[in-house]
Parts: C-alpha cells; structure tokens; sequence
C-alpha cells in the first residue's frame, strides 16, 4: 500500500503535504503519533490516535492518503478521521506527476515502503514531485543506513540513493523543489512498539530482543515528521529544517523494563518485559507486521 497525504495547510504553515509510504502500519503509525506537542515517552499518557490526528489537522487545511488499497481498514480510518483517500498507479511517472498536481500539495514526506522495488518506488515520486512544482519533501530514513555495503548489504544502500536523489534538487531553481529539501535519520521508531501490540495484550509481555541492560532511546517518529512538515519558512520548510540532514533520536535512554511500563500506559495493558532470542523475534515480526526481505 502506498499511502500519500497532501495537506493544505494555514497561513502560518504549507499549502498541502504528501506522505507517502507502502504499507498499512506506516498509516497507523501516523495516524497514532501526529501531535502537536510530544510528551516524554514514560511520563505522560499519551492522547487517542484520533485526538492526536486531529490535533495535525489543525495546522493544516487537508490531508489526502494516496494508496494502491484504498479498501484496507488503515485507509478507511485516515478517511474516517478527514483525509481523501485516492489509488495510486505505479509505473507511470505520467501519471504519477498528475495525481499530485491534481491534489494541489506543496509538501512530500515520503517514507520508502517495505517493497523490493522500494527505490524505483520512491525515486518515481521525487521526480515526479520536482516535475510538478512541489516546494518541499522531506525524507525519513533510518539511522545507520550510511554504514551500509553496497554488496553485502545492497538493500539498505538504496536508502543513501534516495538521500542522494532527494538533496540533489537542492540550489536548483528550475524547479521549486530546490528551495526546501530535507532528509531526516531517525533511530528505533516507537511507533514500531505497535508491533507488538497484539502479543502484548494477549500475553501480558513486550517481548523485544534487546538484552536485559542495554539502552535505547525510541523517537517518535511520527511527532517529529508533523512538525517538520507543518514548520514553514520564507522559503518552504522553517529555515531550521530546510536543506539539512538530520540525525534524532529520543529524549532518554530507556531499557527493557522501562519500555514496558511506557507500553503499558499506552496501550492500557499491563505488561511485562520479555528478552527474547533472535530466532522468537523474527517470528513475532513476521506474524504481527508486513515486514518483508526488502526490510
């Protein structure tokens, strides 16, 4: 599923932005972390995906989702909370330059999607961004794709492909897409704890393959992707953003345990930490999320 949301956005931020991504739990995550104001990840309750979603919708004027399932249950509820939802046609950059001219936006936050043509995807809805006058994209990778080998490792170098692809527009003002591009790394999402939510609720566990003491700091991603889209400059995105390369991750280091007890206010379950083995862990993924090779 590739989702794509065009926003018009108030005067103080863009005219429309565009996220676009290529599975369900990418929807689901946004719709869950878009909020105005990220609490601190173990002290605050956080708010209904609805409430948060709403809470971007104020800064903006309209979302559009454009996915290749437009009758998937994460596409209905985006629907549902005021996004348009239109099908997405791959392959043609024709077309694809003319569903996001017809959506009107002026913003591309594209996630590349857990597809084995994830590359030709995304590269297709950068030039067809920069052939249809779109002021600012901004890319979300993830942190240590740099680190990758092009022959052991070929799938992740795509993601500094798209890097490349995505920063090459910028000082190039034949096109509006050179004012404001950005690109930002981010580390373990905790929007991924959604994974685990349904063995988390069945069993009372969060189980996670990560060691009894080592520590991690989660960001959440979504939270960080609508303020920077919804940031604005004389130029496209807010000055701080536009242009740059940036590096996040969370606010505070958090081990097993203390994930949990976030987990736990999050999903109102009570659960219990759980490190598990390598071999549990590709199980868990692969029975409770649409991660595939291409990931």
């Amino acid at each position: 599923m590739v989702t794509s949301a065009p926003i018009n956005l108030h005067q103080n931020s863009h005219g429309s932005v565009l996220v676009t991504a290529l599975r369900e739990t990418v929807l689901q995550a946004f719709a869950n972390q878009f909020e105005e104001d990220q609490p601190s990840l173990l002290q605050d309750k956080p708010t209904s995906r609805s409430e948060s979603f709403q809470a971007f919708m104020r800064k903006v004027d309209s979302i559009t989702a454009l996915t290749m399932d437009p009758s998937s249950p994460e596409a209905k509820e985006l629907q549902s909370m005021g996004a348009k939802v239109v099908q997405h046609v791959l392959g043609c950059q024709r077309e694809v330059t003319k569903v996001i001219k017809d959506t009107g936006c002026d913003t591309i936050c594209l996630i590349p999607p857990a597809h084995p043509s994830k590359f030709d995807i995304s590269a297709e809805l950068v030039n067809a961004a920069a052939m249809s006058n779109v002021a600012n994209v901004c890319l979300i990778n993830p942190l240590g794709c740099n680190y990758a080998g092009p022959q052991r490792q070929p799938q992740l170098q795509e993601f500094i492909d798209l890097e490349s692809l995505t920063l090459s527009a910028k000082g190039n003002f034949a096109t509006q897409l050179g004012h404001s591009p950005v690109v930002i790394r981010a580390g373990f999402y905790a929007d991924n704890l959604l994974f685990y939510a349904p063995q988390a609720q069945k069993d009372g566990i969060l189980p996670l393959q990560i060691g009894t003491g080592h520590k991690f700091a989660p960001v959440a991603l979504g939270a960080i992707a609508a303020h920077v889209l919804t940031g604005k400059g004389q130029h496209g995105f807010d000055d701080k953003h536009r242009g740059q390369m940036m590096v996040v991750t969370g606010l505070m280091l958090c081990a097993g345990e203390e994930l949990a007890t976030a987990a736990s206010q999050a999903l109102g379950v009570k659960m219990e930490f759980e490190n598990i083995s390598e071999t549990e862990a590709r199980k868990v993924l692969c029975a409770q999320s649409e991660s595939d090779d291409s990931e």
